[in-house]
C-alpha cells in the first residue's frame, strides 16, 4: 500500500499563515518556510491561478465510462456513514484528478470539479498523485483562500499491476489543532485499500472467466487440434491460439474488437436478445464485401457490409441495427474467413467479451506472402480526399505540369510519386537547392521531374524553372508547395502560371474519417506470430478529434512510435496516446491566429518530449507565457 508523504509545514500553523500572506503581497518570506511549500506557492502563481479563486473556469468534461467510478462506488458508499454528518468530506478522482464523486459534506467547503494544480494550486491530491504516496496538506500550505482552514489527506489508487496510478481518494475536514497524520489518514488508507481490492477482485474474475471460455474452445491442454484458430477478446484482454496467428489480419481482428466492444455493451451483435445460442457464424469477408452470421431459424446477423453497418433480418422482415463501424476495407481486403462467435459471460450473466473460431473461407494458403498494403497516399475514403486524388489523376493524364498544395504532412510528395508512376524520376528539392542549379543541370529531358518545396526558391531558381518549361513544354513536371510563407512576385507569377492546373489536397482534420484507414497501413509491419496493432474505441475517438497540424506525417510519427515503444498487450488505450492527443481538441474555437499558436506550441513540446521550459525556450516566449496561452486554450 501506500506510504505516507509527511506534510512539509510540520512546524506551527501562525507563522505558515503569515509567510503566505507576505508571499502574497510580494514581500520576501521569512526565515524558516518549508522550501516545498514555498515552492508550491510558486508553481500556483506561475500556472496564473489567483489566490482567491472561487471556482475554477472551465468545469472539465468527465469520461462517459469509468471503470474506477464503477469499482469504487459500492466500496465507498459503504464507508461514508464513518465520515459523520457535517464533519468530512469524501471525494473520489481520476488520474486527470477530475473529481468523479464525492459524499459527506464540511460547512462552508465546496466541492471543485478538478483538483489539478494548473486550475486550483497545491492540494493533497495533485501531490498523493505526483509522489505516487499517501499526501496530506493542512491550511496555509494551500495556496488558494477557501481553503485555509481546511485539512486533507489523500491517498493514490493504483491499478492491479502497481504499474500507474488510475485515481485518488481524499478526505477533507475542517482544520483542527492535531498535525500529521491527518485525523482520518487510516479511513483514506482503508477506503483507497477496498477500491484497490476491488478493481484485482474485478480484473482477476474477468480475465479468469475469459481464459475459461478460451480454453473450453481450444481445449485444456491443446486436445481438439493445434490447427484450431481461436480468439478470445473482451476489449482490453486478447487470446489468440498459434492457429488463428495465420488468418488475423488487421481487418478480422478490428471486426473482431468491435464485435466484442458492442456485444459488451449489449447493443451490438449478439447483444442481450441473441447471445445465447452458440455456434453463431460470423461471416468476416465475402465477395460482395458482406460479413454474415447465420444461426438457427435462418435468421442472418450482418457484422459488417459495404456501407459500415450492420443489420440483423428476422422472420417478418423485422431489421435492427446491430453494430457501427465495420468499415468496407476492413470487411473486404484480406478478410475471407468465418467466425463462430460464442459469447463469455460472468456468473450473473453479464457479457464480458466473446471467443470466436476462424476457419477459412476456401483452401487455405498457409505459405502465400501477405497482400501488400494499398499506398498511404491512396488510402481513405472520405469524400475530399478521393476528390483530390481523382483530379490528380485525371490531370496526370496529360504531359503539362500539375502543381499539388497542401499544407505540411498531407501527402504531396507522396501523391506526386504515385501520379508519377514507377519509372525514374528526377526529384529536385528547393529546401537544399534553392536555385535548382544542381538538379537542373543533371536532368535529363527524358525522365518526369518532381520538384518538391517550390515555396523555398529564390529568384534564379524561379527563372530556372520558367525557363525550363517554356523549352520543355510537354515535359511531365509536378510541384509541390506548401502555402504560408510570404512570397515573392516572381515566384507569385510562377504558381499563379500552374494554379491552372493544380490539386490541393485536404488536411487530415478535415479528413478524420479516414484515420482508421489510414492506422494499419502506417503502422510497422508486424513480426511472424505477432498480433498487428489495434486501437480501442475511446483511443480511436482522441485520434479522430485531434487537430494534427502534422497531418499524415504526424500521425505516422504516432502510429511508428507507438508500435515500437509500448510494452503493453492489447490495443493501444487512449492514457498510451501522446498528451496533446490524449487531452483533446481546444475547448472553445479559437481564431486562425490562436489555431497556429496552439500548433505551434503543440509541435514545440512534441520536440522537445513534453518539457515545457525547452518548448517556450524554443518559441522565444517565456514559461509563464506559454502556460497562460495553453490555459486560454481550454477556457
Amino acid at each position: 500500500m501506500t506510504t505516507t508523504e509527511h506534510t512539509p509545514a510540520a512546524t506551527a500553523l501562525p507563522s505558515l499563515h503569515d509567510a503566505r500572506e507576505r508571499f502574497l503581497t510580494g514581500r520576501p518570506l521569512p526565515d524558516g518556510v518549508p522550501e516545498e511549500v514555498a515552492a508550491a506557492w510558486r508553481r500556483a502563481r506561475f500556472f496564473g491561478v489567483p489566490h482567491d479563486l472561487k471556482a475554477p473556469a472551465a468545469r472539465p468534461v468527465r469520461p462517459v465510462e469509468s471503470a474506477l467510478l464503477d469499482a469504487a462506488r459500492p466500496v465507498l458508499d459503504r464507508i461514508v456513514p464513518a465520515l459523520g454528518a457535517g464533519r468530512s468530506l469524501l471525494i473520489l478522482t481520476d488520474e486527470r484528478l477530475r473529481v468523479l464523486w464525492t459524499a459527506g459534506s464540511v460547512p462552508g467547503l465546496e466541492t471543485c470539479p478538478v483538483l489539478s494544480e494548473q486550475e486550483v494550486g497545491n492540494n493533497s491530491a495533485a501531490l498523493a498523485l505526483r509522489t505516487r504516496r499517501r499526501a496530506e496538506m493542512h491550511g496555509p500550505e494551500h495556496y488558494l483562500d477557501r481553503w485555509q482552514d481546511v485539512s486533507a489527506v489523500t491517498v493514490p489508487l493504483l491499478d492491479p499491476e502497481g504499474a500507474q496510478v488510475l485515481g485518488t481518494v481524499t478526505v477533507a475536514s475542517r482544520l483542527g489543532t492535531a498535525r500529521t497524520p491527518h485525523p482520518q489518514a487510516a479511513l483514506a488508507e482503508a477506503a483507497a485499500a477496498a477500491v484497490e481490492t476491488e478493481l484485482r477482485t474485478r480484473a482477476g474474475r474477468a480475465e479468469r472467466v475469459l481464459l475459461d471460455a478460451y480454453l473450453r474452445a481450444t481445449g485444456p491442454d491443446g486436445a481438439r487440434g493445434a490447427d484450431l484458430a481461436v480468439v478470445a477478446l473482451d476489449g482490453r484482454n486478447r487470446l489468440v491460439s498459434d492457429a488463428a496467428q495465420r488468418l488475423l489480419t488487421p481487418e478480422v481482428l478490428e471486426a473482431l474488437e468491435r464485435t466484442a466492444v458492442s456485444v459488451r455493451r449489449g447493443d451490438g451483435a449478439g447483444g442481450a436478445e441473441d447471445t445465447g445460442a452458440p455456434g453463431r457464424t460470423a461471416r468476416l469477408g465475402n465477395d460482395a464485401g458482406e460479413a454474415e452470421a447465420t444461426e438457427p431459424g435462418k435468421r442472418t446477423a450482418r457484422l459488417g457490409n459495404g456501407a459500415g453497418e450492420a443489420e440483423a433480418t428476422e422472420p417478418g422482415k423485422r431489421t435492427r441495427r446491430l453494430e457501427d463501424g465495420v468499415s468496407e476495407a476492413g470487411v473486404i481486403r484480406g478478410a475471407g474467413c468465418a467466425a463462430r462467435i460464442t459469447p463469455a459471460r460472468l456468473d450473473d450473466g453479464t457479457v464480458l467479451g466473446i471467443v470466436a473460431v476462424l476457419e477459412p473461407l476456401g483452401d487455405p494458403v498457409p505459405s502465400a506472402p501477405a497482400s501488400p498494403r494499398p499506398p498511404v497516399t491512396l488510402t481513405g475514403s472520405s469524400l475530399p480526399w478521393r476528390h483530390a486524388v481523382a483530379r490528380g489523376v485525371e490531370l496526370a493524364r496529360s504531359p503539362e505540369p500539375l502543381l499539388l498544395t497542401g499544407e505540411r504532412g498531407t501527402g504531396k510528395s507522396a501523391l506526386a510519386r504515385e501520379l508519377l508512376g514507377q519509372g525514374p524520376v528526377r526529384v529536385a528539392d528547393a529546401a537544399r537547392d534553392t536555385g535548382l542549379d544542381g538538379a537542373l543541370a543533371a536532368w535529363p529531358a527524358d525522365r518526369p521531374l518532381l520538384l518538391r518545396h517550390a515555396e523555398r526558391l529564390e529568384q534564379p531558381g524561379v527563372a530556372a524553372l520558367n525557363s525550363l518549361l517554356d523549352t520543355h513544354p510537354d515535359t511531365r513536371v509536378l510541384v509541390t508547395y506548401t502555402p504560408g510563407a510570404q512570397v515573392g512576385p516572381c515566384l507569385q507569377r510562377l504558381l499563379d502560371k500552374l494554379s491552372a492546373r493544380s490539386v490541393t489536397l485536404p488536411p487530415l482534420r478535415e479528413r478524420a474519417e479516414d484515420i482508421r484507414e489510414l492506422l494499419p497501413v502506417l503502422a510497422p509491419r508486424t513480426l511472424p506470430g505477432q498480433p498487428p496493432l489495434t486501437w480501442t474505441l475511446d483511443a480511436l475517438r482522441a485520434l479522430e478529434l485531434h487537430p494534427w497540424p502534422g497531418n499524415v506525417t504526424e500521425l505516422a510519427h504516432v502510429v511508428r512510435a507507438l508500435a515500437e515503444q509500448r510494452r503493453m498487450s492489447g490495443p493501444v488505450r487512449r492514457a498510451e496516446l501522446p498528451d496533446a492527443v490524449r487531452e483533446g481538441p481546444a475547448a472553445r474555437p479559437l481564431s486562425p491566429m490562436e489555431h497556429a499558436e496552439r500548433a505551434a506550441i503543440l509541435e514545440a513540446l512534441r520536440r522537445h518530449g513534453g518539457n515545457k521550459a525547452r518548448a517556450a525556450a524554443a518559441l522565444g516566449i517565456g514559461r509563464a507565457t506559454l502556460y497562460r496561452k495553453l490555459r486560454g486554450y481550454r477556457d
